[in-house]
């Protein structure tokens, strides 16, 4: 049997790209990535597998019916992490997330099944649930999508489900909650800290830090997407969890904290609209094909502030690719 074809979209951005390495370094795999390279995507990112034989990077939008085409007759199995992702940008600005997220998809799912791909998998994420009080959202629960970015999430989801019931597309869903670690553009909470108070640079804390999140380190999830890829039902969604429920507050005084800042640093901003209170997943599904975390939380947070420390310049050409959008919205939300 030859090496597995694997297709993947989006894999120039955080989380596909530390799925790539991870696949190469672990599994006889061939591996196509496409992706669009818009702000979020950066090829510095996967150097490393640049000279790797089985890699081969394609620029290219998912919402291109003919380079999709095109690369999946040649492929096994999609992998589709391609989409817009920020929730501030979608409250800014939706239209990229309803073109990306639902067009994209449906492109990817249309030529999947002209080429008959053997698997097909969705990354989605935990906010297409809503937000919950107490418990955890397990897999057959209603969607809830309170925000732009979530609902065309969730609308992709739905998509997905389709075309594996009405036309037999081999299709798993995988629902994450927040990632963190390296390689993440510093726009999410986690980096944009981190590199804020590197700059010696206040941090936005929305409301009073009250939000809670549950928190994975990226390579834990590209673990248990890995696992999907290769033991996952078809039909199927499966819950990715890491169990570290923490409010927003928490985070920021540990960041602040190893960062040797003090809490002067921080400067709360008026509530994002629509803002979840908390999410939270119940993963004993995937728990059942044999998935754990290797990272303890602690651990993980460690050594991604050490990697924002060492990495100054990866980050710091990329930090204000967006700084017009960042003004916008940041000047519009300070208290006064």
């Amino acid at each position: 049997m030859g090496k597995i074809r694997i297709l993947v979209t989006g894999g120039a951005g955080f989380i596909g790209s530390n799925f790539i390495r991870l696949l190469l370094s672990k599994d006889d795999v061939k591996i196509t990535n496409l992706d669009k390279l818009t702000y979020a995507g950066n090829l510095d990112n996967l150097r490393d597998a640049e000279k790797n034989r089985n890699y081969s990077f394609v620029r290219g939008d998912i919402c291109n019916r003919k380079i999709v085409e095109k690369l999946s007759k040649n492929c096994d199995a999609i992998i589709n992490f391609a989409a817009e992702t920020h929730v501030d940008r979608s409250i800014f600005n939706a239209e990229p997330f309803i073109k990306t997220d639902i067009e994209g998809t449906y492109v990817l799912l249309e030529a999947a099944r002209k080429a008959g791909i053997k698997r097909f998998v969705q990354v989605s994420t935990d906010e297409v649930y809503g937000s919950i009080a107490k418990g955890s959202f397990r897999e057959n629960d209603c969607l809830k999508p309170n925000s732009p970015y979530a609902s065309s999430k969730a609308g992709a989801d739905l998509m997905v489900k389709a075309f594996n019931k009405t036309f037999g597309v081999p299709a798993i869903i995988v629902r994450s909650t927040n990632n963190f670690g390296p390689w993440q553009y510093p726009e999410k909470l986690i980096p944009l800290f981190i590199t804020n108070l590197i700059e010696n640079k206040k941090i936005p804390l929305y409301g009073r830090g009250s939000n809670v999140r549950d928190w994975i380190y990226v390579e834990d999830n590209c673990e248990a997407i890995r696992l999907v890829l290769k033991k996952g039902d078809a039909g199927e969604i499966y819950n990715i969890a890491g169990s570290n429920e923490k409010k927003n507050i928490e985070i920021t005084k540990l960041i602040l904290k190893q960062l040797n800042k003090d809490e002067s640093f921080i400067e709360y901003v008026k509530d994002r609209p629509g803002h979840d209170f908390r999410y939270s997943l119940d993963c004993g599904k995937l728990k059942k094909l044999g998935w754990r975390p290797k990272h303890s939380f602690e651990d993980a947070m460690q050594k991604t502030v050490e990697w924002y420390r060492n990495n100054p310049q990866w980050w710091q050409k990329i930090k204000y690719k967006g700084a017009d959008f960042s003004k916008k919205w940041y000047d519009g939300l300070r208290f006064k």
